[in-house]
């Protein structure tokens, strides 16, 4: 539709266009004799009075495309930046910690909560499940009457027609909607079938029972009072172990409260063991944070000072970068690196900033990792939740970075006015002579 209204709108004026030169040359050769070319002179001053605007047109699309380049060039810089500030402005980039043991079957997690330090863990037992093996029946057996299951304090119960085998009986069980958490299996051997429970979870509590009703041969039924029916194979026990000589039971091999802010975990292996667990700061991931960050901030401000950059060499017209002496860049410029050598307040008059824990912009990893051991203190300080220099950048560079912001408001405001010089080169089209 758009192709069509300006098609007809060219030919529109290309037939006034005509129309009025014609006229004008009757005039002029009625009443002078001349033979001047009149539509040959209106096309020469059309053209000499709108070739200046296109061109002023172009030059200004140009140099706000080169801007609108340039603006979103800084607006990816700062987005990178503020990707790296996400855990050091809220704290846990710098509480990272690593959970060793000196023996076998003990796993431990360290997480944001938890403190440096060495404790001497002793593992009597791990937790385990409860398994039952029954007595002997014939493949051909069939059951009718109830099965009663129970873990613990949840129960279930099955409603057998007389015709169910053993291995129907342990298929019920394993499909049951209700189950309570017992996983049913049937072994055959020499002797005959063998109905298996098995508790799926660990913990003492995690007792099986079975109770039978009606028809169904007492032989299958169990509980801890008569076991006399099923072998037991495996108890149902919690985990027992002693944490610096304080003893602390489990009814999970996960222990998620022992200690604050670690899960431990238990396997066969660490029974009857005693082991040291050392929980210490993760400097190889503190640094890796704080590294990202330096080199983050160092590519923000190369790409500003590069599009903000004089070279008084180059040609005239070229000398200065697109940004040079930009009030938005400048102002970026100035909050950030202020706050990168401001630092924060600590105690008293005292400042702890970037310098003063060792660490420099010039991305010394070596500087870094002494930083970190040895002034863990003022990094934590520095880095805090609170006022940290993470978190005042954040702040900064989310207003910066906002609907409505400084980028977004230079943003709409160039491609409005690339929007008004589209606007202008198509009212200007309709002036030119058609040839």
């Amino acid at each position: 539709m758009t192709t069509t209204t300006s098609t007809t709108a060219s030919s529109t004026q290309s037939a006034i266009s005509s129309t009025l030169a014609s006229a004008a040359q009757s005039i002029i050769s009625g009443s002078t004799k001349s033979s001047l070319d009149v539509s040959t002179l209106v096309s020469s001053l059309v053209t000499a009075k709108t070739t200046g605007q296109t061109t002023a047109i172009a030059n200004k699309t140009a140099s706000d495309n080169t801007m609108l380049s340039a603006v979103s060039q800084i607006k990816s810089a700062l987005s990178s930046l503020q990707t790296s500030l996400s855990g050091l402005s809220d704290g846990t980039a710098l509480a990272v910690y690593t959970a060793t043991t000196d023996g076998k079957g003990i796993t431990a997690t360290a997480g944001t909560t938890a403190m440096p330090g060495s404790y001497s863990v002793q593992v009597v037992n791990v937790a385990s499940a409860q398994k039952i093996i029954s007595g002997a029946h014939q493949s051909t057996d069939t059951y009718g009457g109830t099965l009663s299951l129970s873990l613990g304090s949840t129960s279930m119960s099955l409603s057998l027609t007389g015709n169910e085998t053993l291995s129907d009986i342990a298929s019920s069980i394993n499909s049951a909607s209700g189950n309570p958490g017992i996983s049913a299996t049937i072994v055959t051997v020499q002797d005959g079938q063998h109905l298996v429970l098995a508790s799926k979870s660990t913990g003492a509590a995690n007792t099986i029972s079975v109770t039978t009703g009606g028809s169904v041969d007492s032989s299958l039924g169990y509980s801890s009072t008569s076991a006399g029916n099923y072998t037991e194979s495996s108890k149902a026990a919690d985990a027992d172990l002693f944490i610096d000589g304080t003893e602390v039971t489990s009814a999970s091999n996960t222990l998620t409260s022992a200690i604050n802010g670690m899960t431990l975990n238990l396997t066969a292996a660490s029974a009857g063991t005693t082991q040291n667990l050392t929980v210490a700061a993760d400097m190889a991931a503190e640094t890796t944070s704080i590294t990202n960050f330096v080199n983050a901030y160092n590519s923000f401000v190369s790409q500003a000072a590069a599009l903000s950059s004089f070279d008084s060499t180059v040609a005239a017209g070229s000398k200065g970068g697109v940004l040079l002496g930009d009030s938005m860049l400048q102002s970026i410029r100035s909050t950030l690196s202020t706050i990168i050598m401001s630092g924060i307040s600590t105690s008293g008059s005292s400042t702890t900033n970037l310098a003063s824990i060792g660490v420099n912009l010039q991305n010394d990893s070596t500087t870094l990792a002494n930083s970190l051991s040895t002034n863990a203190t003022k990094v934590n300080q520095l880095f805090n939740k609170v006022n940290g220099i993470g978190t005042q950048l954040g702040d900064k560079i989310d207003n910066f970075l906002a609907s409505g912001g400084i980028i977004d408001s230079r943003t709409s405001a160039l491609n409005a006015d690339l929007k008004s010089l589209t606007t202008q080169t198509t009212t200007l089209q309709t002036y030119m002579p058609i040839r």
